[in-house]
């Protein structure tokens, strides 16, 4: 077994590959999965004015750009489950995010959060078309994303056996299961319950580490997209998928909704727990 971890998406990105592969190529294709999630990083980054995230953000209503394959899929993914939730899971929260504090502040006036406003749209060849005036995020499903890419590079290369955990965003490859412990909500450095997962992804949601005080309001950087508000509550959320962008996705739509059987679940295939 080899584990290897580097800082990126905001957070430690760490590979355990538990295969009887050499350990030369074992570091290769470990060195071949971080490479996917840099790459994400660098693409969908809030801050980086050269990412496709800040073009969207500076381009104007009406404008059509063309962006990275793996920007679209994204996006097109973000517009599926904001459909799902009627609106729970949305992207175009980063005014929120900014005006909190959680995320910095781009040049330029920040435009007015919306929650009922489509900001962008995906069209055809991989461009998108501005519709309105707004900024977009992409932390509530990119990190899923790119464990996604991560997993599927660990395979190409000959990997039959590993777990990418991005801070708590995961995915199993192969049938071997890996232990996985899910936080106390009350007590984060607590364990609440530990679960097997095999050729499956997980992940979690909640507040606890986000949660600070704005000028005498609680907020975090978790926004309900129905009405702009931040979750703020004790609970979190889990969600097992096939997929780990569906389940860093869904997770959010579990905690804002306290619905751990929400129909946006059996939409994609995922399960979810609510502690």
């Amino acid at each position: 077994m080899i584990r290897r971890a580097q800082p990126l998406l905001g957070t430690l990105v760490e590979i355990c590959i538990n295969d009887p592969l050499p350990e030369r190529d074992a570091h290769a294709a470990a060195a071949l999965a971080f490479a996917e999630v840099a790459l994400v990083h660098t693409l969908m980054s809030f801050q980086a004015s050269s990412s496709d995230v800040a073009r969207l953000n500076r381009a104007p209503p009406g404008a059509l750009l063309a962006v990275h394959a793996h920007t679209w899929a994204v996006l097109a993914l973000a517009q599926e489950v904001a459909a799902a939730s009627r609106g729970i899971f949305n992207i175009a929260c980063a005014a929120q995010l900014v005006a909190w504090d959680c995320l910095p502040a781009p040049a330029g006036a920040a435009p007015r959060y919306a929650p009922h406003v489509e900001v962008l749209r995906c069209a055809d060849s991989g461009a998108v078309r501005k519709l309105a005036e707004g900024w977009i995020d992409l932390g509530g499903i990119a990190k899923g994303y790119a464990v996604d890419l991560a997993v599927a590079a660990l395979a190409r290369a000959g990997v039959r056996s590993a777990c990418v955990n991005a801070g708590g965003d995961l995915r199993v490859l192969g049938t071997a299961a890996f232990p996985v412990t899910l936080r106390a909500p009350g007590e984060p450095t607590a364990g609440a319950a530990q679960l097997q997962l095999s050729d499956a992804a997980l992940a979690t949601s909640a507040s606890y580490f986000s949660a600070r005080d704005k000028d005498g309001a609680a907020v975090s950087a978790l926004v309900d997209g129905r009405d702009g508000r931040p979750m703020t509550g004790p609970a979190s959320a889990t969600v097992q998928a096939p997929t780990c962008a569906v389940a860093d996705a869904l997770t959010k739509i579990v905690l804002a909704s306290g619905d751990a059987r929400h129909p946006a679940l059996a939409v994609f295939g995922a399960a979810a727990l609510i502690i």
